[in-house]
């Protein structure tokens, strides 16, 4: 039954059920579109790029992921344009349309191997394709369900929204661990991988099938039928210099700083365990999959808890916690990931020293001093090192000199001071005490990202609504989060610690808390104009 509310727009409660059900479900299919390359980056990497280094093959495959959130504000522009023109609804349908059959192309790319240096740039072009999509889906799906929403369940409603996100994450593992039951290893290897991919295309449909039973958002229709709509949105999102400002808050301290933290413990999380900790690729999946889907209530509670104290608090309260917290989580769960290497990290740790410890983690035919192909191999073999000036190269472990630097002579040094680079399995309680580690990263997410959907549709004018808000959070999002996963391993490889990444998380979420600490306004409960 519905009834009238402030907002001076009427509450269906059926209408609001198929409005929240049907974006978040199209939201989850377009990040699973996105984050399925992400996810399978490592088989990406070997069949695309070709580079007869793995640390390198890793690394460029990372890099064309990040060229999709590129172009991800370019999309933001267009499509924020044409939802502040056209209406939220038309927009983010084609949007999900883009996104579907560019991810579905990429399951038909022919590798490397059968068409050259072809198959990189069709495959980057798809990904261009995708970021595109994924400009303009975000702010549409976040706007429409918040422009249907009454003022005190702004933050409740699109809390699903943004769980959605997370939710596409989650997906696609489920997609990808699905996908492996029904071949082989050999064959997962040669075509299986590709199952995900065109998969997308069944979400498609599903997506077109329910966004298209919707109606334009009453606000939009309300602006329309005043004839109230921007001529150009683009030029008058930046006309004043308010909202210049309010651009700039939500780019550099919401976008960026919330995207940082959930990149951090979703795919930090799964390359951490896969590479540095050599747990069992299927099982860290799994692990990440499970802890990243139970926590997906977060999003939820935090957008709710907004309603009622703000949604500045949550978000400045996060970025605090995730500062001093961050660190202690992963420390925690490389310690129960592997116990064995953690420990023998401990007790005998590896210096490598020399006159020129120089490393390119992107070179192609090997490295140019005999301390940089010691890095080298260290870094391929992920493990723990560091660096120290001497007249001449060399190698200790636990305080030991390494009689020699060949890989044989270090295979043999490592073995005997307790290094194993075999994948485990991690035991049934330490299992539980990554999960709760993985918890507590997406709390922090959460409490950051929970209110964000709410807060921006709350921060710009009706009319310029969908490009003032794509625009600075795909710029964010897109630069500050998309490069995270190609930012951080490379300094993993430079370093050699697989901490290290971490800390581009820590200067990125410092600048994010003091910009919102200091300039972002509290917009809980205001009416949408």
């Amino acid at each position: 039954m519905a009834t009238a509310v402030a907002d001076d727009f009427v509450v269906d409660p059926k209408r609001d059920r198929l409005v929240i059900a049907a974006s978040s479900l199209g939201t989850v299919f377009e990040w699973y579109d996105f984050f399925i390359y992400g996810t399978l980056a490592a088989i990406i990497g070997r069949l695309f790029f070709p580079a007869g280094n793995e640390t390198l093959q890793f690394l460029l495959a990372l890099a064309s992921f990040a060229v999709g959130f590129g172009f991800r504000p370019l999309g933001a522009v267009l499509f924020g344009y044409l939802g502040d023109r056209m209406g939220r609804k038309y927009t983010f349908l084609i949007t999900i349309t883009l996104m579907g059959l560019a991810t579905a192309g990429v399951g038909l790319v022919p590798s490397y191997a059968t068409i050259g240096a072809a198959a990189p740039i069709i495959l980057i072009l798809l990904r261009i394709c995708q970021g595109l999509a994924l400009g303009g889906e975000y702010g549409g799906a976040a706007i429409y369900v918040a422009e249907h929403a009454p003022r005190n369940k702004r933050g409740h409603y699109t809390g699903y929204i943004q769980a959605s996100v997370a939710g596409g994450f989650v997906l696609s593992l489920i997609v990808v661990l699905g996908s492996k039951l029904f071949v082989t290893d050999a064959q997962w290897a040669e075509w299986g991988w590709r199952i995900p991919f065109l998969f997308s295309l069944l979400l498609l449909a599903i997506s077109l099938w329910m966004r298209m039973k919707l109606n334009e958002s009453p606000v939009f229709q309300a602006m329309k039928a005043k004839g109230a709509l921007a001529r150009n949105p683009l030029k008058e999102s930046f006309s004043t210099r308010r909202n210049v400002k309010l651009i700039l808050v939500a780019m550099l301290g919401i976008a960026a700083g919330l995207t940082v933290i959930w990149y951090t413990a979703m795919f930090q999380v799964l390359y951490f365990l896969q590479n540095s900790l050599k747990v069992e690729d299927t099982t860290a999946q799994l692990l990440v999959g499970a802890g990243a889907a139970t926590g997906l209530f977060w999003f939820v509670f935090f957008g709710k808890l907004s309603d009622r104290i703000g949604r500045r608090k949550p978000i400045v309260i996060g970025y605090a916690a995730t500062l001093l917290l961050l660190f202690p989580l992963f420390h925690i769960i490389a310690d129960a990931a592997n116990p064995a290497l953690a420990e023998a990290s401990r007790r005998a740790p590896i210096v490598v020293a020399g006159p020129d410890c120089s490393y390119n983690p992107f070179a192609t035919k090997g490295q140019a001093t005999t301390c940089g192909q010691l890095l080298d191999y260290f870094s391929k073999k992920g493990v723990h090192y560091t660096k120290a000036d001497a007249p001449r190269t060399g190698v200790s472990i636990g305080g030991v000199p390494v009689a020699g630097t060949s890989p044989a002579t270090l295979d043999a040094a490592l073995a005997r001071a307790g290094y194993s680079f075999e994948k485990v399995e991690p035991a049934a309680g330490d299992i539980l005490i990554i999960l709760l580690a993985i918890l507590g990263l997406s709390a922090l997410s959460g409490a950051t990202f929970g209110p964000v959907a709410a807060l921006l549709t709350e921060l710009f004018p009706s009319r310029i609504r969908y490009s003032s808000m794509s625009i600075p959070y795909h710029v964010g999002t897109g630069y500050f989060g998309g490069f995270l996963p190609f930012i951080s391993q490379t300094i993993i490889a430079r370093t050699g610690d697989p901490f290290s990444g971490l800390w581009y998380t820590i200067a990125v979420v410092a600048m994010a808390l003091v910009v919102t600490f200091i300039w972002l306004p509290e917009t809980a409960g205001k009416t949408l104009d």
